[in-house]
């Protein structure tokens, strides 16, 4: 009998006298239906013949058993010749070429631009993952191959790249397609043009010649660091700040020739800020970016007034530099065109300490942008204590929501 739960065919007989059945031997049969070792069906007619040797039903049940044999080999395919390379257990045979379909790799890059979502980079190394399976890449959209090693590979030469990989075994099945496209560029932009001027006690520095999708930017600190610029020039009022220096970062994320300024030249006008709160240094007007910078200590208060022109509104006013081994100063803004407030704090815009922890904070960040439109605003930095404090904070307009 022939189970078809397993791989088993299990012959049977039935004793004369009493009726009740007893497994005599079992035979494994293959995943084609072979059985796995004829020479066990002849162990099974030798049993059977060991009983009842001269009797009536032992010539019966012999010729019977050997009907049942033949009828059970045939019926699971067995030869009677023992085992072939086919029946050897474990043993398949390998796919055709295209039979499978493996699992597409996964592919990342770093988008080094100032979108990291726009394809276009100054890096043209791809990683790629194929869980231990050879992968393939081509850049003429699948016209030519090449083969892979390790885990990335780069593509060079400036310009717009459209990238297929796909996984491929040694039988040749491969994965679908993986279609990327990025734009490559590696050259740095040029240097931009930059125009100095003083208007009233604000030094202006207008920049011109930035690429399509560039953004420029200014370091205070010998080019250490980087901070972005809005609109097309820099104004800068205070005499605390000793060098700027200026650059554009094109679309890819590459920098030009950064370009230095000496504020402490005798043509830069270097302007000690108000200390009269009805009397504010005032930035000049048009910019985008500014820089408030001085050097405070106690009883020498500074105070500056910018306009915010309709259609546009207050981004950001951030501590940008501090030096001083006071770490606590104060600020505070009033949206007027004077600092009357005193230290009526419901009169002011926000207030509170500065330090070395608040630099690159926007102390505007909780504000509804409804109190940030058109309008005068008046800071008010000081230092309370004696030990003498290095600032520079940056204002930054945007266009009105």
């Amino acid at each position: 009998m022939r189970d078809i739960r397993s791989n088993k065919l299990t012959l049977t007989w039935m004793r004369p006298r009493g009726g009740f059945f007893s497994n005599v031997l079992v035979l494994q049969i293959t995943d084609s239906g072979h059985c796995l070792h004829s020479d066990d069906a002849v162990k099974f007619v030798q049993k059977i013949g060991s009983f009842h040797m001269f009797s009536p039903q032992a010539f019966l049940m012999r010729s019977c058993a050997m009907l049942f044999l033949v009828f059970c080999l045939v019926a699971c395919g067995g030869s009677g010749s023992g085992p072939t390379a086919s029946t050897v257990p474990g043993a398949q045979t390998p796919p055709a070429a295209g039979s499978v379909v493996l699992k597409a790799p996964v592919l990342s890059f770093n988008d080094t631009g100032l979108d990291v979502t726009d394809g276009v980079t100054s890096n043209g190394r791809w990683g790629v993952e194929s869980q231990g399976i050879d992968w393939e890449f081509s850049l003429d959209q699948g016209i030519t191959w090449t083969r892979g090693s390790g885990g990335s590979f780069e593509v060079k030469g400036d310009g717009a790249k459209m990238i297929w990989v796909r996984a491929r075994d040694s039988a040749g099945n491969t994965s679908e397609i993986v279609r990327v496209n990025c734009v490559l560029d590696t050259t740095p932009p040029a240097a931009v043009a930059i125009s100095g001027q003083s208007e009233g006690v604000t030094n202006t520095f207008k920049l011109s010649g930035i690429e399509p999708g560039a953004r420029w930017e200014y370091s205070l600190d010998e080019q250490r660091s980087w901070s972005a610029g809005k609109g097309s020039a820099l104004g800068a009022l205070g005499n605390g700040l000793s060098r700027v220096w200026l650059r554009q970062v094109d679309m890819a994320g590459n920098n030009s020739a950064a370009q230095g300024f000496d504020l402490q030249n005798p043509s830069v006008v270097s302007h000690e800020a108000s200390g009269d709160p009805l009397l504010p240094s005032i930035l000049a007007p048009g910019l985008q970016t500014y820089l408030i910078h001085g050097v405070v200590v106690r009883g020498d208060a500074d105070y500056v007034r910018w306009d915010i022109p309709k259609g546009q509104q207050l981004m950001s006013v951030k501590l940008v530099q501090y030096v001083s081994e006071d770490a606590v100063s104060f600020y505070a803004l009033q949206p007027n065109r004077v600092f009357d407030a005193g230290v009526d704090v419901s009169r002011m815009l926000v207030y509170g300490h500065m330090g070395p922890g608040d630099l690159a904070r926007n102390v505007l960040a909780t504000l509804p942008k409804s109190k940030l439109g058109e309008g005068a605003m008046t800071l008010w930095f000081q230092q309370t204590g004696s030990q003498p404090t290095r600032y520079a904070i940056e204002v930054i307009l945007s266009a009105a929501d």
